[in-house]
């Protein structure tokens, strides 16, 4: 493996980030080798470093949610809305491959740091920004210049109004789902970015909309409502049934039966051979619509079993089935090991911690590479001496004028 390094080795990212989806974009791009300089406030940094849980050892301090999703990067304070904050950020970008901002929509076009600008002093820089509503010009709307954190976009985009049960108020997904899969869209655009500029030479924009990205991975109720006029409702299943989490013993486990071949093989693993031609269940929507006694004669047959022993059983017979697992699942998972799907970071102040290692696998790239989540400022000096050329005396006087800090 000498020699070898991972994909994005060599490029390097400035990313104007705060909370989630910017950071868990740079996150991607960094444990894919690339070189990312995340920019913080001097004095606070980015927000999510002050927020609970925290890891906490020998008086220090650290948010969890900062740890997992800034490992590998580089910290630099600066206050770009002054004189030497912005030149800093033109010389920045002079030397970089790609920007990355989610900040507040048009806050760094106002300080005369947007697109437009930086593409004057870098025609090849990808600059990516990250919004509720998109920013491309030519793709703007009337929500543009909204403000929009994560469940406004599980919102807006009908993800919400599926999840959760018929009789109950609409309902949330996991914290902070937009914005995970927002930093991957965004990621995944980048990438193109940067295969466009190996045959062009020219950077350009990356334009990722939270309300966009939400509404591609709900592409399941826009095909329903423009193929078959369906407007699918939560706790309502009306073409596919049994699907959902199912009670055994000692736990639940997931199960979904697309078509009526699983739906045979379900029937006859319980010895109910004539569920499989009975009216009431021989087709999806006729499950759907006999939920109940569908849902009774399940539960039935699963409660007289251990959760291990009815994953084998299903599983056997070909019937795609998992547990419901809880984080204490998780972590004893023996799948989730053999792939190393946990990834331990060794932080020298507040000790080791498991996160979610970034996905895929590549057989010919070396492994992850396992850096903590950096100290605020952590790299200012470095980065403004080794990477801009700024003399010593310089950087005492940036962070004397409190431009940065060190």
């Amino acid at each position: 493996m000498i020699g070898i390094q991972r994909p994005l080795s060599g490029i390097r990212v400035v990313g104007f980030e705060q909370y989630m989806a910017g950071p868990y974009c740079t996150m991607l791009l960094a444990d894919a080798g690339a070189e990312v300089i995340k920019i913080e406030r001097p004095g606070t940094g980015d927000p999510r470093r002050s927020m609970p849980p925290f890891a906490e050892k020998d008086g220090h301090r650290k948010g969890a949610g900062f740890m997992g999703y800034n490992r590998n990067k580089k910290s630099l304070t600066l206050d770009f809305r002054t004189p030497e904050g912005k030149q800093i950020v033109r010389e920045l970008a002079a030397k970089s491959d790609v920007m990355i901002e989610n900040l507040r929509p048009g806050s760094l076009q106002r300080l005369g740091l947007g697109y437009e600008d930086m593409r004057q002093v870098n025609p090849k820089l990808v600059y990516a920004v990250i919004s509720g509503f998109g920013r491309l010009p030519g793709y703007s709307g009337p929500y543009s210049d909204r403000p929009a954190f994560d469940i406004v976009a599980e919102a807006m985009s009908g993800i919400m109004h599926q999840v959760g049960f018929a009789d109950k108020p609409p309902s949330w997904t996991i914290y902070g789902m937009a914005d995970i899969y927002s930093g991957m869209i965004t990621a995944y655009g980048i990438m193109q970015a940067l295969f466009m500029r190996e045959r062009t030479g020219e950077g350009q924009m990356v334009d990722s909309s939270m309300y966009d990205n939400m509404l591609s991975l709900n592409e399941a109720m826009i095909g329903l409502h423009s193929v078959a006029n369906q407007s699918p409702k939560r706790g309502q299943p009306r073409n596919a049934y049994p699907r959902g989490a199912y009670q055994t013993r000692d736990g639940y486990v997931a199960i979904n039966v697309p078509d009526d071949r699983i739906w045979k093989r379900w029937c006859e693993l319980m010895g109910r051979d004539e569920l499989i031609s009975d009216p009431r269940t021989d087709n999806g929507m006729a499950r759907s619509n006999n939920a109940d006694f569908v849902d009774t004669v399940i539960e039935d047959w699963l409660l007289k079993l251990d959760r291990d022993t009815a994953l084998d059983k299903l599983n056997g017979a070909g019937i795609p089935t998992g547990p419901v697992h809880t984080a204490e699942d998780i972590f004893a998972c023996p799948q989730l090991a053999a792939r190393g799907s946990l990834m331990p970071i060794e932080d020298e102040e507040v000790g080791e911690y498991q996160f979610a290692r970034t996905p895929p696998h590549l057989s010919a790239a070396p492994e992850l590479p396992r850096h903590p989540a950096p100290g605020l400022g952590q790299h200012s000096r470095e980065i403004l001496e080794q990477m801009l050329g700024y003399e010593s005396e310089r950087v005492d006087d940036l962070v004397e004028q409190g431009v940065i800090t060190d």
